[in-house]
Protein backbone atom coordinates (compact mmCIF):
# COMPACT_ATOMS: atom_id res chain seq x y z
CA UNK A 1 0.00 0.00 0.00
CA UNK A 2 1.25 3.68 -0.74
CA UNK A 3 1.95 5.56 2.47
CA UNK A 4 0.53 8.83 1.48
CA UNK A 5 -1.48 10.74 4.61
CA UNK A 6 -0.39 7.75 6.63
CA UNK A 7 2.41 7.02 9.38
CA UNK A 8 3.59 3.41 9.11
CA UNK A 9 5.56 1.24 6.13
CA UNK A 10 3.67 -1.79 4.37
CA UNK A 11 6.46 -3.67 6.83
CA UNK A 12 5.21 -2.15 9.65
CA UNK A 13 1.88 -3.22 11.75
CA UNK A 14 0.70 -1.35 15.02
CA UNK A 15 -2.06 -2.58 17.32
CA UNK A 16 -3.70 -0.74 20.57
CA UNK A 17 -4.49 -3.39 23.32
CA UNK A 18 -6.16 -1.01 25.78
CA UNK A 19 -6.58 -1.67 29.87
CA UNK A 20 -4.74 -4.70 30.46
CA UNK A 21 -4.09 -5.58 34.07
CA UNK A 22 -1.02 -7.10 35.47
CA UNK A 23 -0.70 -10.83 34.83
CA UNK A 24 -3.38 -11.16 32.32
CA UNK A 25 -3.38 -13.10 29.20
CA UNK A 26 -3.60 -11.53 25.59
CA UNK A 27 -4.56 -13.81 22.53
CA UNK A 28 -5.01 -11.91 19.52
CA UNK A 29 -6.08 -13.19 16.02
CA UNK A 30 -4.37 -11.34 12.95
CA UNK A 31 -5.57 -12.70 9.61
CA UNK A 32 -4.34 -11.37 5.87
CA UNK A 33 -3.73 -12.32 2.55
CA UNK A 34 -0.47 -12.03 0.93
CA UNK A 35 0.90 -13.85 -2.57
CA UNK A 36 2.97 -16.71 -2.41
CA UNK A 37 6.80 -15.63 -3.88
CA UNK A 38 7.75 -18.32 -6.97
CA UNK A 39 11.44 -18.93 -7.98
CA UNK A 40 13.23 -21.78 -9.57
CA UNK A 41 10.44 -23.79 -9.46
CA UNK A 42 9.58 -23.29 -5.88
CA UNK A 43 6.69 -21.76 -3.56
CA UNK A 44 7.53 -20.04 -0.62
CA UNK A 45 5.83 -17.60 2.12
CA UNK A 46 7.42 -15.53 4.63
CA UNK A 47 5.40 -14.42 7.93
CA UNK A 48 6.94 -11.73 10.21
CA UNK A 49 7.88 -13.22 13.01
CA UNK A 50 9.89 -10.76 14.67
CA UNK A 51 9.43 -8.33 17.74
CA UNK A 52 10.90 -5.70 19.17
CA UNK A 53 13.67 -6.69 22.42
CA UNK A 54 11.97 -4.43 24.84
CA UNK A 55 8.78 -6.29 23.76
CA UNK A 56 9.97 -9.81 25.07
CA UNK A 57 9.81 -10.79 28.33
CA UNK A 58 12.84 -11.50 29.97
CA UNK A 59 14.35 -14.37 29.87
CA UNK A 60 14.80 -16.98 32.77
CA UNK A 61 12.11 -15.20 34.43
CA UNK A 62 8.93 -16.32 32.11
CA UNK A 63 9.09 -19.40 30.25
CA UNK A 64 7.25 -18.91 27.06
CA UNK A 65 5.28 -21.34 24.77
CA UNK A 66 5.79 -21.05 20.81
CA UNK A 67 3.41 -22.90 18.70
CA UNK A 68 3.29 -22.75 14.74
CA UNK A 69 0.20 -24.65 13.13
CA UNK A 70 0.45 -24.78 9.23
CA UNK A 71 -1.83 -25.83 6.89
CA UNK A 72 -0.90 -26.29 2.76
CA UNK A 73 -3.81 -26.64 0.57
CA UNK A 74 -2.06 -26.57 -2.65
CA UNK A 75 -4.67 -26.62 -5.21
CA UNK A 76 -3.05 -29.42 -7.21
CA UNK A 77 -2.94 -33.06 -7.02
CA UNK A 78 0.63 -33.64 -7.61
CA UNK A 79 2.75 -34.41 -5.36
CA UNK A 80 4.09 -31.70 -2.55
CA UNK A 81 7.59 -31.49 -1.31
CA UNK A 82 9.11 -29.42 1.31
CA UNK A 83 12.01 -27.99 0.16
CA UNK A 84 13.16 -25.84 3.84
CA UNK A 85 11.85 -24.01 6.56
CA UNK A 86 12.89 -21.82 9.16
CA UNK A 87 11.41 -23.31 12.03
CA UNK A 88 11.78 -27.22 13.08
CA UNK A 89 7.90 -28.28 11.10
CA UNK A 90 6.61 -32.04 11.93
CA UNK A 91 4.53 -33.15 9.21
CA UNK A 92 1.24 -33.93 11.12
CA UNK A 93 -0.58 -35.54 7.90
CA UNK A 94 -1.47 -35.48 4.09
CA UNK A 95 -4.53 -35.41 2.78
CA UNK A 96 -4.69 -35.40 -0.96
CA UNK A 97 -3.49 -31.77 -2.22
CA UNK A 98 -3.33 -30.71 1.63
CA UNK A 99 -0.70 -31.07 4.09
CA UNK A 100 -0.29 -30.09 8.02
CA UNK A 101 2.62 -29.51 9.71
CA UNK A 102 3.35 -28.49 13.95
CA UNK A 103 6.17 -27.22 15.76
CA UNK A 104 5.59 -26.79 19.60
CA UNK A 105 8.30 -25.58 22.09
CA UNK A 106 8.76 -24.26 25.49
CA UNK A 107 11.43 -21.70 24.79
CA UNK A 108 13.59 -18.79 26.70
CA UNK A 109 13.19 -16.43 23.80
CA UNK A 110 10.80 -16.09 21.03
CA UNK A 111 12.23 -16.31 17.66
CA UNK A 112 14.32 -13.91 16.65
CA UNK A 113 13.61 -14.23 12.78
CA UNK A 114 10.44 -14.51 10.73
CA UNK A 115 9.06 -17.75 9.71
CA UNK A 116 9.29 -19.41 6.27
CA UNK A 117 8.33 -21.82 4.45
CA UNK A 118 9.24 -23.19 0.96
CA UNK A 119 8.03 -26.47 -1.21
CA UNK A 120 7.72 -27.51 -4.76
CA UNK A 121 4.96 -29.31 -6.87
CA UNK A 122 6.56 -32.20 -8.88
CA UNK A 123 6.41 -31.76 -12.35
CA UNK A 124 9.18 -31.60 -14.97
CA UNK A 125 6.78 -30.04 -17.32
CA UNK A 126 4.40 -27.76 -18.60
CA UNK A 127 1.15 -29.01 -16.17
CA UNK A 128 -1.52 -26.71 -14.90
CA UNK A 129 -5.06 -27.03 -13.36
CA UNK A 130 -8.39 -25.55 -13.31
CA UNK A 131 -10.10 -24.57 -10.02
CA UNK A 132 -13.87 -24.13 -9.70
CA UNK A 133 -16.20 -22.93 -7.09
CA UNK A 134 -19.67 -22.48 -7.26
CA UNK A 135 -21.20 -18.84 -6.81
CA UNK A 136 -23.05 -18.03 -3.23
CA UNK A 137 -25.65 -15.64 -2.41
CA UNK A 138 -23.89 -13.05 -1.20
CA UNK A 139 -21.73 -12.60 -4.43
CA UNK A 140 -21.09 -9.73 -6.90
CA UNK A 141 -21.59 -12.34 -9.48
CA UNK A 142 -24.20 -15.21 -10.20
CA UNK A 143 -21.87 -16.61 -12.09
CA UNK A 144 -19.76 -19.59 -10.89
CA UNK A 145 -15.86 -18.68 -10.91
CA UNK A 146 -12.53 -20.46 -12.08
CA UNK A 147 -9.18 -20.32 -11.41
CA UNK A 148 -6.53 -21.90 -14.23
CA UNK A 149 -2.98 -21.83 -13.70
CA UNK A 150 -0.03 -23.29 -15.43
CA UNK A 151 3.14 -24.05 -13.75
CA UNK A 152 6.23 -24.15 -15.86
CA UNK A 153 7.58 -26.78 -14.56
CA UNK A 154 11.72 -27.37 -14.58
CA UNK A 155 12.35 -28.87 -18.26
CA UNK A 156 15.95 -27.66 -18.73
CA UNK A 157 15.16 -27.59 -22.08
CA UNK A 158 12.26 -25.98 -22.82
CA UNK A 159 13.96 -22.65 -25.10
CA UNK A 160 13.17 -19.38 -24.13
CA UNK A 161 11.64 -17.05 -27.02
CA UNK A 162 13.80 -14.78 -28.95
CA UNK A 163 13.55 -11.57 -27.63
CA UNK A 164 12.94 -7.70 -29.55
CA UNK A 165 13.00 -5.58 -27.11
CA UNK A 166 12.21 -1.59 -26.49
CA UNK A 167 12.60 -0.34 -23.00
CA UNK A 168 11.17 3.22 -22.47
CA UNK A 169 11.86 5.00 -19.36
CA UNK A 170 10.43 7.85 -17.98
CA UNK A 171 13.65 10.94 -17.18
CA UNK A 172 11.09 13.56 -16.48
CA UNK A 173 12.33 16.03 -13.59
CA UNK A 174 10.09 13.92 -11.11
CA UNK A 175 12.97 11.07 -10.93
CA UNK A 176 15.62 12.55 -10.17
CA UNK A 177 17.81 11.14 -7.21
CA UNK A 178 17.56 7.79 -5.83
CA UNK A 179 14.15 6.79 -8.11
CA UNK A 180 16.09 7.64 -11.29
CA UNK A 181 19.89 5.70 -9.79
CA UNK A 182 17.47 2.41 -9.48
CA UNK A 183 16.01 1.97 -12.36
CA UNK A 184 19.37 2.54 -14.07
CA UNK A 185 20.71 -0.24 -11.72
CA UNK A 186 17.28 -2.47 -12.90
CA UNK A 187 17.83 -1.83 -16.77
CA UNK A 188 21.96 -2.80 -16.09
CA UNK A 189 20.79 -6.06 -14.70
CA UNK A 190 17.85 -6.42 -17.78
CA UNK A 191 20.36 -5.71 -20.28
CA UNK A 192 23.04 -7.95 -19.43
CA UNK A 193 20.57 -10.97 -19.27
CA UNK A 194 19.89 -10.61 -22.57
CA UNK A 195 21.57 -13.50 -24.84
CA UNK A 196 23.15 -13.40 -28.58
CA UNK A 197 20.49 -13.41 -30.61
CA UNK A 198 18.24 -10.78 -28.65
CA UNK A 199 17.70 -7.47 -29.86
CA UNK A 200 17.01 -4.67 -27.81
CA UNK A 201 16.61 -0.97 -27.96
CA UNK A 202 16.23 2.33 -25.28
CA UNK A 203 14.30 5.17 -25.55
CA UNK A 204 14.71 7.65 -22.76
CA UNK A 205 11.02 10.11 -22.39
CA UNK A 206 10.21 13.55 -21.28
CA UNK A 207 9.41 16.17 -23.06
CA UNK A 208 11.45 14.77 -26.06
CA UNK A 209 12.74 11.39 -27.08
CA UNK A 210 16.09 10.22 -26.50
CA UNK A 211 17.12 6.69 -28.13
CA UNK A 212 20.30 4.92 -28.08
CA UNK A 213 19.65 4.11 -31.79
CA UNK A 214 17.50 4.80 -34.70
CA UNK A 215 17.25 0.79 -35.13
CA UNK A 216 16.99 -2.23 -32.79
CA UNK A 217 20.63 -3.20 -31.94
CA UNK A 218 21.44 -6.76 -32.23
CA UNK A 219 22.90 -7.96 -28.51
CA UNK A 220 26.76 -8.20 -28.06
CA UNK A 221 28.67 -7.48 -25.72
CA UNK A 222 30.44 -4.06 -27.17
CA UNK A 223 26.30 -3.21 -27.90
CA UNK A 224 25.65 -3.71 -23.89
CA UNK A 225 29.04 -2.19 -23.06
CA UNK A 226 27.72 1.14 -24.70
CA UNK A 227 24.07 0.99 -23.79
CA UNK A 228 25.14 1.12 -20.08
CA UNK A 229 27.32 3.90 -21.21
CA UNK A 230 24.48 5.71 -23.15
CA UNK A 231 22.15 5.66 -19.94
CA UNK A 232 25.22 6.86 -17.61
CA UNK A 233 24.35 10.54 -19.99
CA UNK A 234 21.42 10.60 -20.92
CA UNK A 235 19.63 9.12 -17.90
CA UNK A 236 19.20 13.14 -16.43
CA UNK A 237 16.18 13.44 -14.53
CA UNK A 238 14.67 16.69 -16.46
CA UNK A 239 11.00 17.70 -18.36
CA UNK A 240 7.79 16.76 -18.54
CA UNK A 241 5.76 13.62 -19.25
CA UNK A 242 4.57 12.40 -22.25
CA UNK A 243 3.97 8.79 -22.55
CA UNK A 244 2.11 8.41 -26.10
CA UNK A 245 5.05 9.48 -27.98
CA UNK A 246 7.79 7.17 -27.15
CA UNK A 247 5.37 4.41 -27.23
CA UNK A 248 4.21 4.62 -30.71
CA UNK A 249 7.82 5.45 -31.39
CA UNK A 250 9.06 2.05 -30.05
CA UNK A 251 5.89 0.37 -32.32
CA UNK A 252 7.60 1.59 -34.71
CA UNK A 253 10.54 0.24 -34.17
CA UNK A 254 9.18 -3.34 -33.31
CA UNK A 255 7.60 -3.24 -36.84
CA UNK A 256 10.33 -5.29 -37.73
CA UNK A 257 11.08 -7.52 -34.94
CA UNK A 258 13.59 -9.91 -36.72
CA UNK A 259 11.40 -12.73 -35.86
CA UNK A 260 11.68 -12.88 -32.60
CA UNK A 261 9.09 -11.77 -29.31
CA UNK A 262 8.35 -8.28 -29.84
CA UNK A 263 8.15 -6.73 -26.62
CA UNK A 264 7.90 -3.13 -24.51
CA UNK A 265 8.71 -1.99 -21.41
CA UNK A 266 7.44 0.75 -19.90
CA UNK A 267 8.83 2.45 -16.56
CA UNK A 268 7.33 5.97 -15.41
CA UNK A 269 6.47 7.52 -11.99
CA UNK A 270 4.20 10.13 -13.36
CA UNK A 271 0.48 10.40 -14.65
CA UNK A 272 -1.02 11.81 -17.90
CA UNK A 273 -3.87 13.48 -19.73
CA UNK A 274 -4.53 11.17 -22.50
CA UNK A 275 -4.30 7.83 -20.76
CA UNK A 276 -8.00 6.69 -21.82
CA UNK A 277 -6.94 7.32 -25.38
CA UNK A 278 -3.54 5.91 -24.82
CA UNK A 279 -5.24 2.41 -23.60
CA UNK A 280 -7.57 2.23 -27.07
CA UNK A 281 -5.27 3.65 -29.68
CA UNK A 282 -2.42 0.66 -28.36
CA UNK A 283 -5.65 -1.67 -28.23
CA UNK A 284 -5.89 -0.93 -32.19
CA UNK A 285 -2.61 -1.11 -32.88
CA UNK A 286 -2.01 -4.39 -31.17
CA UNK A 287 -5.10 -5.83 -33.20
CA UNK A 288 -3.70 -4.77 -36.42
CA UNK A 289 -0.31 -6.42 -35.72
CA UNK A 290 -1.83 -10.09 -34.98
CA UNK A 291 -0.32 -13.02 -33.12
CA UNK A 292 2.99 -10.98 -33.39
CA UNK A 293 2.14 -8.17 -31.73
CA UNK A 294 4.39 -6.40 -29.38
CA UNK A 295 3.86 -7.40 -25.59
CA UNK A 296 3.18 -4.17 -23.17
CA UNK A 297 4.52 -4.58 -19.64
CA UNK A 298 4.24 -1.96 -17.63
CA UNK A 299 6.10 -0.53 -14.42
CA UNK A 300 4.77 2.16 -11.81
CA UNK A 301 6.80 4.19 -9.58
CA UNK A 302 5.22 5.97 -6.33
CA UNK A 303 1.96 7.07 -6.01
CA UNK A 304 1.40 9.90 -8.44
CA UNK A 305 1.09 7.83 -11.75
CA UNK A 306 -2.00 5.85 -12.66
CA UNK A 307 -1.55 2.52 -12.18
CA UNK A 308 -4.91 1.38 -12.80
CA UNK A 309 -3.67 3.06 -16.78
CA UNK A 310 -0.84 1.18 -16.30
CA UNK A 311 -2.51 -2.25 -15.40
CA UNK A 312 -5.12 -1.81 -18.33
CA UNK A 313 -2.04 -1.10 -20.53
CA UNK A 314 -0.27 -4.19 -19.65
CA UNK A 315 -3.88 -6.44 -20.19
CA UNK A 316 -3.99 -5.31 -23.31
CA UNK A 317 -0.69 -5.73 -24.08
CA UNK A 318 -0.74 -9.48 -22.76
CA UNK A 319 2.22 -8.07 -20.67
CA UNK A 320 3.09 -7.93 -16.59
CA UNK A 321 2.47 -5.22 -14.35
CA UNK A 322 4.38 -4.30 -11.59
CA UNK A 323 4.79 -1.55 -9.00
CA UNK A 324 7.04 0.22 -6.75
CA UNK A 325 5.68 2.15 -3.91
CA UNK A 326 9.00 3.04 -1.82
CA UNK A 327 12.17 3.50 -3.15
CA UNK A 328 14.26 1.05 -1.39
CA UNK A 329 12.34 -1.21 -3.15
CA UNK A 330 12.55 -0.14 -6.81
CA UNK A 331 15.71 -2.21 -8.10
CA UNK A 332 14.50 -5.76 -6.86
CA UNK A 333 11.23 -5.18 -7.95
CA UNK A 334 12.12 -4.24 -11.33
CA UNK A 335 14.80 -6.86 -11.51
CA UNK A 336 11.95 -9.69 -10.93
CA UNK A 337 9.38 -7.84 -12.92
CA UNK A 338 12.05 -7.74 -16.36
CA UNK A 339 12.84 -11.61 -15.44
CA UNK A 340 9.28 -12.26 -15.38
CA UNK A 341 8.19 -10.71 -18.37
CA UNK A 342 11.50 -11.89 -20.76
CA UNK A 343 11.30 -15.57 -19.94
CA UNK A 344 8.82 -16.60 -22.14
CA UNK A 345 8.53 -20.41 -23.27
CA UNK A 346 4.44 -20.42 -24.48
CA UNK A 347 2.67 -17.20 -26.36
CA UNK A 348 -0.60 -16.90 -27.44
CA UNK A 349 -2.10 -18.88 -25.04
CA UNK A 350 -5.92 -19.92 -25.79
CA UNK A 351 -8.32 -22.60 -24.26
CA UNK A 352 -10.03 -25.32 -25.72
CA UNK A 353 -13.85 -25.98 -24.90
CA UNK A 354 -15.26 -23.09 -24.22
CA UNK A 355 -17.11 -21.77 -26.93
CA UNK A 356 -20.32 -24.16 -25.86
CA UNK A 357 -19.83 -22.35 -22.39
CA UNK A 358 -22.35 -19.28 -21.57
CA UNK A 359 -21.21 -16.05 -20.80
CA UNK A 360 -17.25 -17.09 -20.09
CA UNK A 361 -15.41 -13.96 -19.02
CA UNK A 362 -11.88 -13.49 -18.13
CA UNK A 363 -11.18 -10.54 -15.58
CA UNK A 364 -8.33 -9.78 -17.49
CA UNK A 365 -8.59 -8.50 -21.11
CA UNK A 366 -6.45 -11.27 -23.08
CA UNK A 367 -4.22 -14.48 -21.42
CA UNK A 368 -0.80 -13.66 -20.71
CA UNK A 369 2.26 -15.63 -21.92
CA UNK A 370 3.88 -18.74 -20.26
CA UNK A 371 6.99 -17.25 -18.34
CA UNK A 372 9.41 -20.03 -17.49
CA UNK A 373 9.92 -17.63 -13.87
CA UNK A 374 6.57 -17.26 -12.90
CA UNK A 375 3.40 -19.28 -12.73
CA UNK A 376 0.61 -18.26 -15.09
CA UNK A 377 -3.13 -17.37 -12.64
CA UNK A 378 -6.32 -16.45 -14.94
CA UNK A 379 -9.33 -15.91 -13.52
CA UNK A 380 -13.41 -15.75 -14.50
CA UNK A 381 -16.72 -16.51 -14.51
CA UNK A 382 -19.29 -18.33 -16.59
CA UNK A 383 -22.78 -19.71 -16.46
CA UNK A 384 -23.34 -23.40 -17.28
CA UNK A 385 -20.89 -26.74 -16.39
CA UNK A 386 -17.65 -26.92 -17.67
CA UNK A 387 -16.34 -30.50 -18.53
CA UNK A 388 -14.15 -33.13 -16.93
CA UNK A 389 -10.66 -31.44 -18.39
CA UNK A 390 -9.89 -28.15 -20.59
CA UNK A 391 -7.04 -28.13 -23.24
CA UNK A 392 -4.98 -25.27 -23.15
CA UNK A 393 -3.07 -24.82 -26.09
CA UNK A 394 0.04 -22.53 -27.39
CA UNK A 395 3.31 -21.71 -29.35
CA UNK A 396 6.57 -22.77 -28.25
CA UNK A 397 9.79 -20.67 -29.11
CA UNK A 398 10.17 -22.95 -32.63
CA UNK A 399 6.66 -21.90 -33.49
CA UNK A 400 5.53 -25.91 -33.08
CA UNK A 401 1.85 -26.39 -30.97
CA UNK A 402 1.58 -27.45 -27.39
CA UNK A 403 -1.32 -28.95 -25.99
CA UNK A 404 -2.04 -29.38 -21.62
CA UNK A 405 -4.33 -30.78 -20.53
CA UNK A 406 -6.24 -29.26 -17.40
CA UNK A 407 -8.60 -31.03 -14.93
CA UNK A 408 -11.66 -29.44 -13.61
CA UNK A 409 -11.77 -29.59 -9.75
CA UNK A 410 -14.42 -28.67 -7.54
CA UNK A 411 -12.85 -27.21 -4.81
CA UNK A 412 -14.82 -26.79 -0.94
CA UNK A 413 -12.41 -26.26 1.42
CA UNK A 414 -10.63 -23.55 -0.59
CA UNK A 415 -12.07 -20.04 -0.04
CA UNK A 416 -11.56 -18.92 -4.08
CA UNK A 417 -13.41 -15.76 -3.67
CA UNK A 418 -11.07 -14.78 -0.53
CA UNK A 419 -8.19 -15.69 -2.56
CA UNK A 420 -8.96 -13.86 -6.02
CA UNK A 421 -11.24 -10.95 -4.75
CA UNK A 422 -7.91 -8.70 -4.46
CA UNK A 423 -7.26 -9.56 -8.21
CA UNK A 424 -10.58 -9.28 -9.42
CA UNK A 425 -11.36 -6.03 -7.84
CA UNK A 426 -8.06 -4.34 -9.13
CA UNK A 427 -8.96 -5.70 -12.94
CA UNK A 428 -12.40 -4.57 -12.64
CA UNK A 429 -11.23 -1.14 -11.04
CA UNK A 430 -9.30 -0.70 -14.19
CA UNK A 431 -12.08 -1.44 -16.77
CA UNK A 432 -14.53 0.41 -14.75
CA UNK A 433 -11.47 3.58 -15.37
CA UNK A 434 -10.79 2.79 -18.80
CA UNK A 435 -15.10 2.75 -19.57
CA UNK A 436 -15.94 5.01 -17.19
CA UNK A 437 -18.79 2.10 -16.23
CA UNK A 438 -21.04 3.08 -13.34
CA UNK A 439 -22.19 -0.73 -13.10
CA UNK A 440 -18.45 -1.84 -13.27
CA UNK A 441 -17.84 0.32 -9.94
CA UNK A 442 -20.74 -1.06 -8.44
CA UNK A 443 -19.18 -4.94 -8.64
CA UNK A 444 -16.23 -3.50 -7.03
CA UNK A 445 -18.11 -2.06 -4.19
CA UNK A 446 -20.06 -4.84 -3.89
CA UNK A 447 -16.67 -7.12 -3.92
CA UNK A 448 -15.34 -4.89 -1.36
CA UNK A 449 -17.91 -5.28 1.22
CA UNK A 450 -18.35 -8.69 0.51
CA UNK A 451 -14.39 -9.52 1.23
CA UNK A 452 -13.62 -6.67 3.72
CA UNK A 453 -11.18 -4.61 1.23
CA UNK A 454 -10.52 -1.19 0.88
CA UNK A 455 -11.49 0.06 -2.70
CA UNK A 456 -11.42 3.34 -5.04
CA UNK A 457 -15.21 3.22 -4.60
CA UNK A 458 -15.01 2.09 -0.67
CA UNK A 459 -13.83 3.53 2.35
CA UNK A 460 -12.93 2.26 5.82
CA UNK A 461 -13.77 3.30 8.82
CA UNK A 462 -12.57 2.62 12.53
CA UNK A 463 -15.38 2.79 14.49
CA UNK A 464 -15.05 3.34 17.95
CA UNK A 465 -17.17 1.10 20.50
CA UNK A 466 -17.67 1.07 24.10
CA UNK A 467 -17.50 -2.12 26.56
CA UNK A 468 -20.44 -3.40 28.29
CA UNK A 469 -18.59 -3.96 31.57
CA UNK A 470 -16.30 -0.97 32.50
CA UNK A 471 -14.46 -0.79 35.51
CA UNK A 472 -16.00 1.69 38.17
CA UNK A 473 -12.67 3.51 38.57
CA UNK A 474 -12.31 4.08 34.66
CA UNK A 475 -16.26 5.04 35.12
CA UNK A 476 -15.33 7.60 38.02
CA UNK A 477 -12.49 9.10 35.83
CA UNK A 478 -14.44 9.38 32.63
CA UNK A 479 -17.43 11.67 34.20
CA UNK A 480 -14.99 14.66 34.22
CA UNK A 481 -14.30 13.94 30.25
CA UNK A 482 -16.73 15.59 27.92
CA UNK A 483 -19.48 13.10 26.67
CA UNK A 484 -20.13 12.52 23.29
CA UNK A 485 -23.68 12.68 22.52
CA UNK A 486 -25.18 10.01 19.92
CA UNK A 487 -24.97 12.75 17.08
CA UNK A 488 -21.52 13.16 17.08
CA UNK A 489 -19.32 11.38 14.69
CA UNK A 490 -17.71 8.76 15.94
CA UNK A 491 -16.04 6.33 13.20
CA UNK A 492 -12.93 7.93 12.08
CA UNK A 493 -11.54 7.45 8.47
CA UNK A 494 -8.63 5.42 7.66
CA UNK A 495 -6.28 6.99 5.01
CA UNK A 496 -3.72 5.82 2.45
CA UNK A 497 -5.72 2.53 1.58
CA UNK A 498 -5.90 2.87 -1.55
CA UNK A 499 -3.75 4.08 -4.75
CA UNK A 500 -6.24 6.46 -6.32
CA UNK A 501 -6.12 6.97 -10.18
CA UNK A 502 -2.85 9.39 -10.64
CA UNK A 503 -1.83 12.83 -10.13
CA UNK A 504 -1.85 15.13 -13.31
CA UNK A 505 -0.84 18.06 -11.45
CA UNK A 506 1.60 16.79 -9.44
CA UNK A 507 3.00 14.87 -12.73
CA UNK A 508 3.03 18.50 -14.31
CA UNK A 509 4.59 19.85 -11.68
CA UNK A 510 7.30 17.36 -11.36
CA UNK A 511 6.63 16.55 -7.92
CA UNK A 512 8.88 14.39 -5.90
CA UNK A 513 7.13 13.33 -2.84
CA UNK A 514 5.27 10.42 -4.71
CA UNK A 515 7.04 7.35 -2.57
CA UNK A 516 5.28 7.57 0.71
CA UNK A 517 6.82 10.58 2.97
CA UNK A 518 5.38 10.83 6.15
CA UNK A 519 2.83 13.63 6.43
CA UNK A 520 1.49 14.44 9.63
CA UNK A 521 -2.03 13.27 9.93
CA UNK A 522 -4.94 15.39 10.09
CA UNK A 523 -6.99 16.51 13.46
CA UNK A 524 -9.99 14.70 13.48
CA UNK A 525 -12.74 15.47 16.05
CA UNK A 526 -11.50 12.69 18.59
CA UNK A 527 -8.90 15.45 19.59
CA UNK A 528 -11.58 16.91 21.61
CA UNK A 529 -11.42 13.98 23.91
CA UNK A 530 -8.23 14.71 25.35
CA UNK A 531 -8.09 16.91 28.58
CA UNK A 532 -6.47 20.42 28.86
CA UNK A 533 -3.74 21.36 26.68
CA UNK A 534 -3.50 17.27 25.40
CA UNK A 535 -4.21 18.28 21.91
CA UNK A 536 -1.13 20.52 21.93
CA UNK A 537 1.01 17.90 23.47
CA UNK A 538 -0.48 15.51 20.84
CA UNK A 539 0.73 17.99 18.74
CA UNK A 540 4.31 18.13 19.24
CA UNK A 541 4.86 14.48 21.41
CA UNK A 542 2.57 12.05 19.14
CA UNK A 543 3.48 8.83 17.67
CA UNK A 544 5.32 9.85 14.43
CA UNK A 545 7.40 11.97 16.65
CA UNK A 546 8.18 9.04 18.62
CA UNK A 547 8.39 6.61 16.55
CA UNK A 548 11.10 8.86 14.37
CA UNK A 549 13.21 9.51 17.40
CA UNK A 550 13.20 5.60 18.49
CA UNK A 551 14.45 4.61 15.10
CA UNK A 552 18.02 6.08 15.51
CA UNK A 553 17.98 4.92 19.46
CA UNK A 554 19.92 1.96 20.65
CA UNK A 555 17.84 -0.57 22.40
CA UNK A 556 17.95 0.85 26.26
CA UNK A 557 17.13 4.37 25.12
CA UNK A 558 14.41 3.06 23.18
CA UNK A 559 13.12 1.12 26.70
CA UNK A 560 13.28 4.27 28.79
CA UNK A 561 10.95 6.21 26.20
CA UNK A 562 8.26 3.82 26.27
CA UNK A 563 8.26 3.95 30.11
CA UNK A 564 8.15 7.45 29.73
CA UNK A 565 5.03 7.02 27.27
CA UNK A 566 3.21 4.59 29.84
CA UNK A 567 3.71 6.80 32.28
CA UNK A 568 1.37 9.83 29.93
CA UNK A 569 -1.18 7.14 30.00
CA UNK A 570 -2.24 7.98 33.26
CA UNK A 571 -3.05 11.43 32.27
CA UNK A 572 -4.67 9.84 28.56
CA UNK A 573 -2.57 11.46 26.31
CA UNK A 574 -1.57 7.96 25.44
CA UNK A 575 -4.51 6.81 24.49
CA UNK A 576 -5.44 9.60 22.20
CA UNK A 577 -2.09 9.91 20.69
CA UNK A 578 -2.17 6.41 19.80
CA UNK A 579 -5.52 6.19 18.60
CA UNK A 580 -4.82 9.53 16.24
CA UNK A 581 -1.66 8.61 14.87
CA UNK A 582 -1.70 4.70 15.23
CA UNK A 583 -4.94 3.73 14.93
CA UNK A 584 -5.79 4.94 11.30
CA UNK A 585 -2.80 4.13 9.53
CA UNK A 586 -3.21 0.25 9.32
Amino acid sequence: MPESGGLLKQELFYLTIPQVGGGEDIFATIRWSQKLLYDNGQFSVEVPFRFPQFVNPLPKVFMKKEKIQLTVNSGVTKEIILQGTSHPLKEKGRQGEKLSFLHEAAVENWSTKDFTFTYTVYSGDLSGQVLVKPSTLRDYDDRDMFCLFLLPGKNVDRKVFRKAVVYIIDTSGSMQGKPLESVKNAMSTALSDLVQGDFFNIIAFNDELHSFSSCLEQVNDKTIENAIQWMDLNFVAQGGTDIMHPLSEAMTLLSNSHDALPQIYLVTDGSVDDERNICHTVKTQLMNRGPKSPRVSTFGLGSYCNHYFLRMLASIGKGHYAAAFDTGSIEGRMVQWFQKASNTIVSNISIDAIKNIQDFELDSEYIQDVSAKYPLCVSGRYHGKLPETLIAKGHLADMSEISIELKVHHVKDIPLDKVLAKQQMDLLTAKAWLLENKELERKVVKLSIQNSLPSEYTRMVLLQTSLDKIDPAQQAKNKSIKQSSPDERSAMPLRGLTLGFGDVTATRENLTTGFGEIKSPEKFEIFEKAVGCCSRVADCFCCMCFIKACSKMNDQCAIVMMQACAALACLGCFECCSELCCGGAN
